[in-house]
């Protein structure tokens, strides 16, 4: 493992304190499990907006599309227990 050190202000530092003391455990666990699922948060948070962005990008060239309305009855289907494909997609 290695070290970090993490400025901040008083009154964060004093609220970690008084979590630390409540919970019983060391303040520098509290630090690392928030980072851990900050980053965990902002990798699925990336991830979406990269799917989002080729996504666009090959509508964009193809022009092929679902309608809200498709994709809406596609997924009420799938809520009713239905196992299909998703429909095609058209221009």
């Amino acid at each position: 493992m290695t070290h970090t050190a993490v400025r901040m202000d008083k009154d964060l530092k004093d609220r970690l304190d008084r979590l630390a003391s409540a919970r019983r455990q060391p303040a520098e666990d509290i630090v690392r499990e928030a980072v851990a699922d900050y980053v965990d948060r902002a990798e699925k948070r990336d991830a979406f907006h990269q799917d989002a962005r080729h996504a666009w990008d090959r509508y964009q060239r193809t022009g092929l599309h679902l309608t809200a309305e498709e994709a809406d009855a596609w997924l009420a289907r799938l809520e009713a227990g239905e196992d299909l494909e998703p429909p095609a997609c058209h221009d």
